[in-house]
């Protein structure tokens, strides 16, 4: 991604969203604009001793954001999942420890909770 998009999306997307997915579309449909999102394939860290294989992505989940410029903006999310050989079950980042221990705002921690609907089984 060129910096001049990396910039916009700055001051759209709070960093962390930056540091952990990739922007792979946009797309403005009349009075809404739709981002899909793809984590990327970094290991969690408190997982780095396994042996993990990456083995693509849970179903997309959809999270609406505050409106931008009379735009609603729905933002298409697609968490990654690995399986762990160690346990031969699936692993995957777990988004509410990323967000202990920081500060951000009410509808950030909706954000985070809406990503975390999915559970290894």
């Amino acid at each position: 991604m060129s910096s001049s998009y990396e910039a916009l999306l700055s001051l759209l997307l709070p960093g962390f969203i930056l540091e952990n997915f990739e922007l792979k579309s946009s797309r403005k449909e009349a009075d809404v604009l739709h981002i899909d999102l793809e984590e990327i394939n970094s290991v969690p860290t408190v997982l780095e001793k396994d042996k993990l294989e990456s083995k693509g992505f849970f179903p997309t989940i959809t999270v609406q954001d505050f409106p931008i410029r009379g735009h609603q903006v729905y933002f298409h999310i697609k968490r990654r999942r690995w399986l762990n050989h160690s346990t031969g079950k699936v692993a995957y980042r777990d988004w509410t420890l990323v967000a202990e221990g920081t500060r951000m705002t009410v509808e950030f921690t909706a954000f985070l909770k809406q990503i975390s609907q999915y559970k290894s089984q």
